[in-house]
């Protein structure tokens, strides 16, 4: 027992330099907000320093304040006492969330966050220094009902040393600096109008912005609790709200969120700013005009065309009996628009959840792409005549009692299937159903749909079309067999986006089910010649593949690879060329950046940039930082810098030499001989 004791001291003393404890609300019980106090290095250096955070976490049914904690509540408040030589920044906090209470708008965190700021030592203090941190703390403690104020003595105890960072303080402060504002690098520019705030933010057409909310840095800019307009013209986002009380004319600063506590730190100067419309009949009218056309056209893709190539076929089979042709046509449809639907529902919510996801989202789990492969290697081996599926072969079907029910699970296939194409049309309609209301929304999920289903109804309600398909005949069998020569594609292009997502062992793993499955297939169609079932036990099976495959996949992506534009930041690599006396240029980019992309496409992708460079040997790396990576972040700050873009040029045997933000090809050839 003694044992134990003397453990769990010295694993407490151990502990005692980097971490501090709140011991109560205002020196009385237990804080419904448990607060510590905590350091990045134990050991910070002098002239540099370390982060330091007060980590708080709230009770469930609590929360705490952001710095303007807007129509009610109370940010932190510190009062620091600090020994010589040393200095703390600004308290750093999160992008907050919105809780609406009795019409009184709060910027609050529901759950546990970290409140940074940068602990600076000063050159002249000697290695080995105690530095006793010690602060009043002070914050505002809320459920829906009640609020408690409390506060408490932190203390941290440093030494001055080489500030070395272990890596679990490491992983804690990079997780709490993605959720701070990222500098956005623009200027954005607002306008009062009629007591409406009219705001314009630069902001690339193609970055995602979701969940968007403006937090006003200062108080008057905005009136809280009013409903915010969001719209996107082009590489502008257009805000629009009530305007706040005595809001004085000069630049102000804001927080605009544009994720699950992601956000940017932007400031506004007076201008010009249109009004924010509302998506006129118009805007929506073009967007389902595009979803239609963007469906007909996703006909003639690989992946689609074959299965509507058997669908014509089984119309040639039918017949003339127009009420069986037409409920085939209409339950085809059917399950066609309500898989889009459903498809289109799903990615809405989860957009409004937080997650940041787009059209064909499923793709990103390679779970979802080893169950298409699958499914595409058995459609590929049904048209190529190794096992019969009464779902896509033979007349039966379609003119028998259960061929409505067959036609509506062809359609959600041939839906399901189709997302991992993308044709024209489609990405702008996508975009715009992703920033229209609901219901508009939902409209152009279901024109895409529709666009898809198309051809089959005109087929069945047009019956001069269907007069013009061939006889049925001999013919139809060697086209079905043709017919799998684009679905084999499309599996292996399937196989070569898992190989993408997971790496070299996910195509091994994805070829070697697809392999078993065919080899099942093929014993099931012999079986069939036979007059013999199996198919469910083979379904029994397959799914036991598709289960252990999936276990068996990789859960990592491989290692980034070089792009076109250069290989990406790794600061080991970037110090291994520094040593080997390389010349290296250094960017830093971000899709929301709109100075670094006009430098990207102005200055550094020109060929006589790429000429000048490939002679001298010049290795470009590129940090891209358009989602927040804590390597970059760190590596930013340490350049002194809190944002993109940065330009940096590693001449041989040279320490770094920073760029100007504005770039020409003559800047960049003109640093090599």
């Amino acid at each position: 027992m003694r044992f134990f004791h003397v453990l769990l001291m010295t694993v407490f003393l151990l502990l005692a330099p980097t971490v501090a404890r709140a011991q109560g609300a205002f020196g009385q019980g237990t804080p419904h907000i448990a607060a510590e106090l905590t350091a990045e290095s134990a050991t910070p250096q002098p002239g540099k320093g370390t982060a330091i955070a007060f980590s708080m976490t709230p009770e469930p049914g609590w929360h705490g304040y952001w710095e303007n904690p807007g129509d009610a509540g109370l940010g932190m408040t510190v009062k620091w006492t600090l020994p010589k030589g040393v200095t703390v920044g600004a308290l750093r906090y999160p992008v907050p969330e919105t809780l609406t209470i009795s019409g009184l708008m709060n910027h609050v965190y529901e759950g546990p966050y970290g409140v940074l700021a940068n602990l600076t030592v000063a050159q002249d203090v000697p290695t080995g220094t105690k530095l006793p941190i010690r602060v009043r703390a002070d914050w505002l403690a809320c459920t829906d009902k009640v609020c408690v104020p409390e506060g408490a003595e932190l203390t941290l105890d440093l030494t001055a040393g080489d500030g070395a960072i272990l890596s679990g303080n490491r992983a804690q402060f990079d997780g709490w600096r993605g959720h701070l504002p990222r500098p956005l690098g623009s200027e954005a520019s607002y306008a009062v109008v009629d007591g409406r705030l009219r705001l314009s933010v630069p902001f690339p057409a193609a970055a995602i912005a979701r969940d968007v909310h403006l937090f006003a840095l200062a108080e008057g800019l905005t009136r809280y609790a009013a409903p915010q307009k969001v719209t996107r013209q082009g590489d502008r986002l257009l805000i629009e709200t009530e305007a706040g009380q005595g809001l004085k004319s000069g630049p102000v600063q804001a927080v605009l969120r544009t994720g699950d506590h992601v956000g940017f730190l932007l400031t506004a100067r007076p201008g010009t700013v249109p009004a924010v419309r509302a998506a006129t009949v118009q805007t929506v009218l073009i967007a389902l005009g595009g979803a239609l056309l963007g469906g007909l056209l996703l006909n003639i893709m690989p992946c689609v065309f074959p299965i509507l190539g058997l669908k014509a076929m089984k119309l040639a089979r039918a017949g003339g009996d127009e009420r069986i042709v037409r409920r085939e046509a209409l339950a085809y449809s059917f399950g066609i628009i309500l898989t889009c639907l459903a498809l289109g529902a799903l990615l809405l919510g989860l957009r409004a959840a937080g997650t940041a996801v787009g059209w064909a989202f499923q793709l990103q789990d390679p779970r979802i792409i080893l169950l298409l492969l699958l499914l595409v290697t058995a459609i590929t081996l049904n048209l190529a005549g190794l096992f019969e599926l009464s779902a896509f072969g033979g007349g039966d079907r379609l003119a028998g009692k259960g061929g409505a029910q067959g036609a509506f699970w062809t359609g959600a296939l041939v839906a399901f299937v189709a997302t991992p194409c993308t044709g024209p049309f489609m990405g702008a309609a996508m975009g715009a159903a992703l920033v229209l209301p609901l219901g508009a929304a939902l409209a152009i999920f279901a024109g895409l749909g529709l666009g898809l289903a198309l051809p089959f109804l005109a087929l069945a309600y047009v019956p001069a079309l269907r007069t013009r398909l061939p006889k049925p005949g001999p013919w139809m069998a060697r086209l079905q067999k043709i017919l799998a020569i684009p679905m084999a594609l499309t599996a292996l292009g399937l196989l070569w986006l898992l190989g993408q997502q997971r790496g070299v062992p996910a195509i091994l793993l994805g070829l070697g089910a697809a392999l078993i499955l065919a080899v099942g297939l093929w014993w099931l169609g012999r079986r069939q010649r036979q007059g013999l079932r199996g198919g469910l036990a083979l379904i029994c099976a397959a799914f036991i593949l598709f289960a252990g495959t999936a276990i068996l996949l990789p859960n990592h992506a491989p290692a980034a690879a070089a792009s076109a534009h250069g290989i990406p930041f790794d600061e080991t690599r970037l110090a291994s060329l520094r040593a080997a006396r390389k010349p290296v240029f250094l960017y830093f980019t971000a899709d929301w950046c709109l100075t670094c992309k006009a430098n990207e496409a102005a200055a550094i992708d020109r060929a006589e940039t790429r000429a000048a460079f490939e002679k001298a040997g010049v290795t470009v790396m590129v940090g891209d930082w358009t989602n927040a990576d804590p390597a970059i972040t760190r590596f930013l700050e340490a350049q002194g810098r809190s944002g993109v873009p940065l330009y940096l040029w590693y001449a041989p045997g040279k320490e770094a030499q920073t760029l100007p933000q504005l770039l020409t090809p003559a800047t960049l050839t003109a640093l090599v001989p």
